[in-house]
């Protein structure tokens, strides 16, 4: 191969990496409001696969208080029948850890919220979502949060037909003063 086509084959080659490399950053420039949602719904859908778990198994009696944090699913075993927030019906079954480190995003656990429609996985207080709202500031989730309505509107919980909270469905679940003897129990 002649000097000059060698030439001319490199330049080429060195200005197509240039060019992929500037699509590479603009693709993920784009794309960083996008990452951090969709990282947020797949964490969803494990916890909430856990807890599906960890009640048809150990069974969920109920959560301490109206927003828990989800910082139990790592450990291997406990006493008591009480892990982080959450009371259970029979500990010894329990199968964890289920997962090697607390899911986070931006650094902030999720939520286990009780509202007066059920229970829901959350995104954590102080997590900016990519509509500019902030969980605890923008989107208050009291015990009067209507979540299920949040995850479908997009100025809330809900991203490109994505849901950013999802509901935990559990069978065992008993409110504290629901059980006299339970409420003896959870003092």
């Amino acid at each position: 191969m002649p000097i000059i086509l060698r030439q001319y084959w490199v330049q080429l080659t060195s200005c197509f990496f240039v060019v992929l490399f500037f699509l590479a950053f603009f693709s993920l420039w784009r794309d960083k409001n996008r990452i951090p949602e969709l990282i947020m719904h797949e964490h969803i859908q494990q916890l909430q696969a856990a807890f599906k778990d960890i009640d048809d198994t150990a069974g969920i009696i109920n959560f301490e208080h109206q927003q828990n944090y989800i910082d139990f699913l790592n450990v291997i075993s406990f006493e008591g029948s009480e892990l982080g927030a959450m009371n259970l019906a029979d500990p010894s079954a329990w199968n964890g850890p289920y997962f090697h480190d607390n899911p986070t995003i931006q650094e902030v656990m999720y939520l286990v919220v009780h509202t007066k429609k059920g229970y829901f996985i959350t995104p954590g207080p102080g997590v900016k979502l990519a509509n500019g709202k902030q969980i605890g500031k923008d989107i208050i989730l009291d015990y009067n949060a209507d979540i299920p309505t949040m995850i479908t509107d997009p100025d809330y919980l809900e991203f490109e037909g994505k849901a950013l909270a999802t509901p935990l469905e559990i069978k065992h679940i008993l409110s504290k003063t629901s059980i006299p003897e339970l409420e003896l129990l959870n003092e």
